[in-house]
């Protein structure tokens, strides 16, 4: 069992694991990314520039690749000219340039260059079994994020009805698993820059499925808060833990994917959906949701144990970079290559040749725990926040992304985490008042059900639209349309849902749409803002979610309808 766990989490990666990957230097064009897609890196740049959402990506030398573009066109043989200025590229003169590009004249760190020579070896080394195997292991966070959101909203009528609690009241149970969020969030986001990615990436998942399952055995409301809020903690780890993993496995080639990583989250939704409607219809009112309960933590620690013992995780090569282990980034490299069944070319004498230059900052490449908490705290301040409002337009644009992200934060619980309780009425105050008797617990989860089901089209049609050359698709329009429908969808369900009918057409339409609007939403954020404040800009968009969250509850109990 110790062998075990240190082969988990204390194993250390070496290049001699991964005997056959690596190519020389003077062969690595044949093995490129540019070779493997039959286009040289120039024309992809040329080819973007057109389009509106990465116009401030562009991070290359123009005369430069003009030139370049002028070569290649004048050569009678287009596939050998690219072949050779690959060649030029993968030269270690030609690699430093590579990694220099974007900012001329800047005093690039040690760190900063490595990172961005490891990125161009995964990119080389493209998409591959374990990069597919690890979109599912992230799925399951997403998964599990949405699979608990949902599950707690859908025992609100169980607990009022066992416990004894109104239906005003047993609304801040939400609040509970919003506190944990708010906190998971936080530590774990920091926890996973000190004590690696490997380790959070674990461990959430092994926090939600144990007090998740302990809140079936709740004796009291009370308790069954307090359980939700520490299952939260462990749920509020995945997003940012998960995502940023994935990203730093990611070829920039296939940075699409993370929005086609958001379809797990309505598939979360509809697995927690179905298992509601199976459980708490079929038992007594302390028993049915008891059982729900253990079963969705049951399938989150079956999650676990498929993360933790069936597939070898790569602790982040960035990660390891930032520790000094570069022998451990690079084997990772290799180890990566070796299950794609690819080839490399990254070597640490590569990687110190490459950053051996005047215009580098040699500071120590080893990032200690206070500087990680040091930095984490030092980004809150203001001067982090003021270049995002350098000019009118990135100032307007900050002010409408983090509006987005605010108001999904508070509407998101407001609407869809108290959504069964509504439903369960077949038409609130409106219904009653007609005669109409109140919904059966079948009819309520059957219901929420065929919302979850009509869901899941929605983050796949996201994943489709967003890379469409079109002026009423693509990112912005996509995104326009889909919040447009949501909200004229919205109003119609409160205007005129005054029957189960007619509430459940709007609410699927509305669930439909708002699917499309949170892919796009995902992947839209980081891509319009320019490189130096990128990661501020979208760093920021996840504060307000958590804190409007935990405001939903109280505006909640005072509209009971």
């Amino acid at each position: 069992m110790r062998r075990f766990l240190r082969s988990r989490f204390g194993r250390q990666e070496s290049v001699n694991d991964y005997i056959g990957v690596l190519v020389p230097l003077e062969e690595a064009h044949l093995h490129s990314y540019s070779a493997r897609c039959g286009q040289a890196e120039f024309e992809e740049d040329q080819q973007g520039s057109g389009n509106a959402h990465a116009n401030t990506n562009l991070d290359y030398n123009e005369d430069e690749e003009t030139a370049l573009g002028a070569a290649f066109k004048s050569s009678d043989n287009e596939g050998e000219a690219m072949l050779q200025m690959d060649a030029a590229e993968y030269t270690i003169e030609g690699l430093r340039q590579a990694v220099r590009k974007g900012e001329p004249g800047r005093r690039w760190t040690e760190y900063e260059l490595k990172s961005k020579l490891i990125n161009k070896a995964i990119q080389d080394i493209g998409m591959g079994r374990y990069n597919w195997q690890l979109f599912v292991l992230c799925g399951f966070g997403w998964f599990a994020d949405n699979l608990w959101m949902q599950g707690v909203s859908l025992t609100l009528p169980s607990l009022s009805e066992e416990f004894g609690v109104t239906e005003k009241q047993v609304r801040y149970t939400t609040s509970s698993l919003y506190v944990g969020l708010s906190i998971g969030s936080a530590l774990w986001g920091v926890g996973a820059d000190i004590m690696g990615r490997r380790i959070a990436f674990n461990l959430t998942l092994l926090i939600t499925s144990i007090f998740g399952t302990l809140a079936a055995y709740a004796p009291n409301w009370p308790a069954v808060c307090f359980l939700f809020g520490l299952m939260g903690t462990g749920v509020g780890g995945n997003l940012p833990v998960d995502g940023a993993l994935f990203l730093e496995f990611l070829p920039d080639a296939s940075s699409s994917l993370l929005t086609l990583l958001s379809v797990w989250w309505p598939v979360g939704q509809l697995v927690s959906s179905l298992f509601a409607w199976y459980f708490i219809t079929n038992w007594p009112v302390d028993q049915g949701w008891r059982l729900f309960i253990a079963t969705v933590g049951i399938v989150t620690f079956i999650m676990f144990l498929i993360r933790f013992g069936l597939f070898h995780l790569f602790e982040s090569p960035k990660y390891l970079l930032s520790q000094g282990r570069q022998a451990e980034a690079v084997a990772v490299v290799h180890g990566i290559a070796y299950c794609n069944n690819k080839k490399t070319w990254l070597t640490e004498e590569i990687l110190d040749a490459v950053v051996d230059d005047e215009d580098t900052e040699r500071a120590p490449v080893r990032v200690s725990a206070s500087s990680v908490l040091k930095q984490n705290l030092s980004s809150f301040s203001l001067s982090h926040i003021q270049p995002l409002f350098q000019t009118r337009k990135l100032g307007l644009t900050t002010a409408l992304i983090w509006f987005c992200w605010a108001s999904i934060g508070m509407g998101y619980p407001l609407f869809n985490a108290f959504l069964p309780q509504y439903l369960s009425h077949g038409g609130g105050e409106v219904a009653v008042a007609a005669g109409e008797s109140s919904a059966t617990p079948a009819e309520t989860y059957r219901n929420y059900a065929i919302i979850s089901v009509v869901g899941v089209p929605g983050s796949l049609l996201a994943a489709y639209l967003v890379d469409r050359d079109s002026p009423f698709l693509g990112r912005r329009g996509t995104l326009a349309i889909s919040t447009l429908v949501s909200a004229v969808f919205l109003y119609f369900f409160v205007a005129f849902g005054t029957t189960p009918t007619s509430q459940l057409f709007f609410t699927a339409v509305e669930a439909f749409c708002q699917n499309i609007m949170y892919g796009v939403l995902y992947a839209f954020t980081p891509e319009i803002f320019p490189a130096p404040v990128r990661g501020a800009a979208t760093g920021r968009r996840e504060l307000p979610k958590p804190r409007r969250g935990l405001d939903g509850a109280p505006l909640s109990r005072q509209r009971p309808r």
